[in-house]
């Protein structure tokens, strides 16, 4: 049964908050041979949550936040991602969660969030490989039989659907090879078979739920055009639609899957039809998404041949109607509301924004807390846009997570980059303290939820 609370939130990933890259039997992943850069740190420290997550809860607890989307670490689990267990990393996570559950905090699992165990990476070239499928379905199973009787939440993939953008490669752990539309949608498909048979698993234990997630791409056509309608429509259903459709339903989109057959690829959807036959249940409880901007498409921009799921990135143009943040972003809380409701009418299911922000460069002076009204503002206006899809359009909402609450390297590494409501204390490339600071926002946050905290009983009424 669904948690009755509204749940409000910060969502995270590992390596972007633990640290402790070597400690304690843990594995190297991929982002642990990842060097600094001018503009970014490595990945070998985060914000040292490993140590200091008892005090992270806890500024997470006084704001009122009721939940934690964290990452169990592959590489912490399983070193090596196909061998022998850690205990010491089953144990710390156990820890983890324990400490969330005594502060009355609901804890959401992710269980891959890009960081492929190095070995894997090298020896299988992540998950283009069957046997990296297979592995990470076999720390899946292990990790939700560990937890579950403490985790009802879970979440098998983040963003999976980023498997068929561009940067889908490396997030897959694919270190070598041509980069080729055919190796493209062999890793969406292992992805898709994988998280088949982890919600199946996760289904055999009462009272779990879980759910697939997407980075879900609002975008909008350049004009009315027919030709900028049409590319649009087809971006959004190779790159959002596909992936929602097997998480609600257990089958892909029928367009994406005729695109497979036509290049000469049947064999991926007889594998993924294959595996779904022979589960009991495979579907989604939830519907989980990130959500940040939106995009506009133009027809013009995009080459003859194009696969369907590059038009999003050969098709995008700046829109004069938004506002633009200094990284590029252009802030669209109304595109947040049409994402919630679509999902809600399309699939029926409750839907869970687990990740939602804005980063911005910020410098403190050591003593007054960063004024980061911005950040309040960007929240106000997609909570409430939120809000309106709840009660003006009738979706179903579980809760709201912001990302990295707490200030974390971003997901280039850039520490410089902040999305956080509480300010770390630290650099690119200089640790400092590591002291946690609230910003203005903080309060703005604990404020605004203390007078939200029973929006589910609200909306009810």
């Amino acid at each position: 049964m669904r948690n009755s609370k509204f749940l409000w939130g910060n969502s995270v990933s590992s390596m972007q908050t633990e640290g402790a890259w070597n400690v304690d039997g843990k594995g190297p992943s991929v982002y642990d041979v990842k060097q600094a850069t001018p503009d970014s740190s490595d990945w070998k420290d985060g914000i040292d949550e490993y140590h200091r997550y008892e005090e992270d809860f806890d500024l997470m607890k006084n704001a009122g936040m009721n939940c934690y989307r964290f990452q169990v670490s592959w590489s912490r689990v399983i070193p090596s991602g196909d061998g022998t267990v850690n205990q010491k990393g089953l144990d710390y996570y156990s820890r983890f969660v324990d400490a969330l559950l005594e502060r009355k905090m609901v804890p959401v699992i992710c269980l891959y969030h890009f960081d492929m165990p190095l070995p894997l990476a090298k020896k299988e070239n992540g998950f283009i490989s069957d046997h990296v499928r297979e592995a990470f379905v076999r720390f899946a199973k292990i990790v939700v039989k560990a937890l579950a009787d403490k985790v009802q939440y879970w979440i098998p993939f983040n963003e999976q659907n980023c498997t068929m953008f561009e940067e889908g490669f490396q997030n897959s752990g694919y270190l070598t090879g041509a980069h080729s539309i055919a190796d493209q949608y062999k890793i969406a498909t292992n992805s898709l078979i994988a998280y088949a048979e982890v919600a199946d698993f996760i289904h055999q234990f009462p009272g779990l739920q879980v759910g697939g997630m997407v980075a879900y791409q609002e975008m909008y056509p350049n004009s009315p055009k027919p030709e900028d309608v049409m590319v649009t429509r087809k971006a959004n259903e190779f790159i959002n639609e596909d992936f929602l459709s097997f998480f609600a339903t257990g089958k892909r989109s029928r367009e994406v899957t005729r695109y497979i057959a036509a290049q000469g690829w049947p064999e991926l959807n007889r594998a993924v039809d294959l595996v779904v036959t022979h589960l009991t249940n495979v579907k989604s409880d939830f519907l989980a998404f990130s959500y940040y901007y939106s995009l506009v498409i133009d027809a013009n921009r995009i080459k003859p041949g194009t696969p369907p799921n590059y038009y999003m990135s050969q098709g995008k143009i700046f829109n004069p109607n938004l506002e633009t943040s200094e990284y590029g972003w252009q802030i669209d809380a109304l595109g947040f509301r049409n994402c919630i409701t679509k999902m809600a009418d399309r699939y029926n299911l409750p839907i869970f924004p687990v990740e939602n922000g804005i980063g911005e460069k910020e410098v403190w002076d050591g003593a007054v807390p960063i004024q980061d009204d911005y950040r309040i503002q960007y929240h106000q206006t997609h909570i409430q846009a939120m809000k309106d899809a709840m009660t003006i359009d009738g979706a179903d909402v579980i809760g709201y997570l912001g990302w990295g609450l707490i200030d974390i390297p971003s997901s280039t590494g850039n520490m410089e980059k902040r999305y956080g409501i509480v300010y770390v204390n630290r650099g690119n490339h200089d640790l400092r303290d590591l002291r946690r600071v609230p910003k203005k926002s903080y309060q703005w946050f604990k404020k605004m939820i203390a007078e939200n905290k029973n929006l589910n009983g609200e909306v009810q009424k």
